[in-house]
């Protein structure tokens, strides 16, 4: 790491080109070629997927994407606009990707109707611009009388926000804590400057990558998120040790290698924790985590790569500038300050070391009370229902709602595969007893495709999709229905629809859960062990970590499930993402090892300097709690603006890997952490011989 740093200080004009030529060849590159972003997943052998299939082979203009256009007269009846309405629907079946167009179904006032709109292809796979034909054709007919909105996947995606507006309120608060703890503006400056950069070079390298690996439309976003949270936060550190350094009498350029060299390596391991954590994702087989994990992992790769090589480049740049004016008059006057940190910190520092067991079991309890929440956790896919108020599809969506009942926005596709005419009579049988069946709003006749090799039942629930009493029918129908009337015949009949979909996504995410943690919280431990020389500290940052995560879902369970709050961001309420789980833990991991990492690793450093416990768990909190905290909040402005950009799956990241860091920091590793290693004593440090000889050394914090 010496060499590393000392190459960056002397040749910093050439590391700092190097940097420029590489974030404007990746964007040029990038710009050229485009993105190739897919929010499209497989779910081979799945019975939703099973109905797809069907549907696409006897119905191929039916098994695209349905969109709602829903029409609403302000006043009187809408059948009264229909010589007006029918023309257009005409055209719109006529343009490109349009497979079909019902006829108006009208409610039974007659104020609200709505068509359905059959694409050729699957909502991520059709042209915008086709889709956007569409809205152009039927937004003509609006006027003051009559009200048009567009409900459906398709419509869905022309009004998904792009970026994130409230990242820019997350940057500001960010310099201005950073100004705060710094006081400086050059200071302030250079982990902003480093994270930004590495994240233009991330994005240029996830546009790339979306040409070989399946990577959803969001991932830049999260992958921002992350990236500004974790490169400002590795920055930090590094800055702050090197400002330490000066602070106390070294020279500018040992200043910035004994800083790489100590807080620099913490920097290292964290990142490549992170890194372990997103790339466990690799190990559940499905390939849109595949790219989600890959190219978060990236981005974690090139922030950390950046403030090992550009930040001590720039460092050397800035030379004294880092320290305040206040900071440079002191030391020409009164000298080097002393190794040892006083004040408020040393103080609570103390504080813990004297009460560690009452502060432990508070802690604890005040964690467990906000995971609570997490044993009502819904996992689905939000539909719009959930969209912001006011926005076209919600408005769609709660016309469709009034008008023909919640079921209505997702209703079900009961699709079997036809052999005979007793296939078929199985299909009637089946639409009579669904007609009885609870849940069950409407079930529209048997059609058969041309060949009578495919037959389509849809079935309309009560329920509104994102409920879990349609979760039960659709497990019904699959369990009861279609076993009792294919008991004699044997006819493959599966449901599909978008609930149903979902449903089957979350079932193998739920499965693989258990094998992820343990992937992950094993990887965890035998790298921290390795770190450290330890036994307990793997475990007890284990524990850390699964707390952490119970209580960010806790949170995220109660805004956006619960609805408390969830105004304030413009979200509605709704089952949680079936994917965010995976992803939440790989990241919230990687994360929490962070500051398990910086804060650990200073308390080995005094350890193996003093052998004395209760003064290494001391000091190492002391010197590290002011760094950890605005560290902390620097994360927490830049996670909770993302969570008003308009976009839920964004917004329930925001919110919960906020809500983590807030109570990572400033309850588990500001008081149970250190609680815990003052209550456990030297066993902290303790590992058996025979596995220290066989585990390498690697040092996280070498000596100055």
């Amino acid at each position: 790491m010496k060499s590393l740093a000392r190459f960056s200080v002397r040749r910093r004009w050439l590391v700092l080109v190097i940097w420029i030529v590489l974030i404007i060849g990746v964007n040029v590159v990038a710009q050229s070629v485009g993105s190739a972003y897919s929010n499209s997943f497989s779910l081979p052998g799945t019975n939703s997927t099973s109905a797809l299939h069907l549907l696409e082979r006897g119905f191929p203009h039916q098994s695209g994407d349905a969109d709602q256009i829903v029409f609403h007269a302000r006043s009187g009846q809408l059948s009264s606009d229909a010589s007006t309405i029918t023309p257009v629907l005409s055209t719109i079946a006529a343009l490109p990707e349009v497979g079909k167009v019902s006829p108006i179904s009208y409610a039974r006032d007659g104020s609200i109707g709505y068509v359905t709109v059959t694409f050729i292809k699957q909502a991520n796979l059709l042209n915008t611009k086709d889709v956007q034909a569409v809205v152009d054709a039927a937004a003509k007919l609006r006027s003051g009388t009559l009200q048009v909105d567009f409900g459906g996947n398709a419509f869905g995606q022309l009004s998904s926000p792009k970026g994130s507006p409230g990242e820019g309120v997350g940057l500001l608060l960010t310099a201005v804590v950073l100004f705060l703890a710094f006081g400086s503006l050059w200071a302030m400056l250079l982990p902003l400057g480093v994270a930004l950069f590495a994240i233009g070079i991330a994005s240029g390298t996830t546009t790339l990558l979306s040409h070989g690996l399946s990577i959803a439309s969001f991932a830049p976003i999260l992958g921002s998120l992350i990236g500004l949270g974790v490169g400002i936060d590795y920055a930090l550190f590094i800055v702050t040790r090197a400002r330490q350094n000066l602070r106390q009498g070294k020279g500018v350029e040992e200043s910035i290698i004994t800083a790489v060299n100590t807080s620099g390596r913490a920097v290292l391991f964290a990142g490549a924790t992170v890194c372990v954590a997103l790339l466990g994702m690799l190990v559940l087989g499905f390939s849109f985590l595949n790219g989600l994990g890959v190219a978060a992992a990236l981005t974690v790769l090139i922030t950390m790569l950046a403030s090992l090589t550009l930040l001590p480049a720039l460092l050397g740049f800035q030379k004294h500038r880092v320290l305040s004016r206040r900071e440079r008059r002191q030391l020409a006057a009164d000298g080097p300050e002393p190794e040892v940190v006083e004040g408020g910190w040393q103080r609570w520092a103390a504080f813990v070391s004297r009460r560690p067991k009452t502060l432990s079991l508070l802690a604890i309890v005040a964690i467990v009370l906000i995971a609570l929440p997490v044993f009502s956790l819904n996992l689905g896919i939000s539909d719009q229902g959930s969209d912001p108020a006011g926005s076209t599809t919600r408005v769609a969506y709660d016309l469709l709602a009034q008008g023909f009942g919640p079921g209505s926005n997702g209703p079900l596709s009961v699709v079997g595969d036809i052999h005979s005419s007793a296939d078929v009579a199985v299909m009637h049988s089946l639409a009579t007893a669904l007609h009885g069946a609870p849940d069950v709003a409407t079930v529209g006749p048997v059609i058969l495709n041309a060949t009578h090799t495919v037959a389509l039942l849809v079935v309309t629930p009560k329920s509104s999709p994102q409920s879990t009493t349609t979760s039960a029918l659709i497990n019904s129908i699959r369990t009861h229905y279609v076993p009792t009337a294919t008991s004699t015949t044997h006819t493959a009949i599966f449901v599909g629809g978008a609930r149903a979909l979902s449903d089957d996504f979350s079932h193998i995410l739920d499965s693989k859960i258990p094998l992820f943690l343990v992937v992950i919280v094993l990887l965890g431990c035998l790298l921290l062990m390795v770190a450290f020389r330890s036994i307990l500290i793997p475990l007890v940052a284990a524990a850390m970590n699964l707390l952490a995560v119970g209580a960010s879902f806790g949170l995220v369970v109660a805004v956006f499930q619960w609805g408390w709050g969830s105004s304030l961001i413009g979200s509605g309420t709704g089952p949680i993402e079936s994917y965010l789980p995976i992803i939440m833990i790989a990241i919230l991991f990687g994360l929490s090892m962070d500051y398990q990492v910086f804060l650990v690793s200073r308390m080995h450093e005094e350890w193996v300097n003093t052998k004395d416990n209760e003064l290494a768990i001391t000091r190492g909190q002391a010197n590290t709690g002011r760094v950890i905290s605005a560290a902390a909040l620097i994360m927490i402005c830049v996670f909770f603006s993302f969570a008003f950009g308009g976009q839920r799956i964004i917004a329930e990241f925001g919110i919960g890997l906020g809500g983590a860091v807030l109570l990572d920091a400033f309850i588990l590793r500001t008081i149970l952490v250190p609680a815990l290693m003052h209550y456990i004593g030297k066993a902290n440090w303790w590992m058996p011989t025979w596995l220290d000889r066989v585990v390498p050394h690697v040092a996280v914090e070498a000596g100055d």
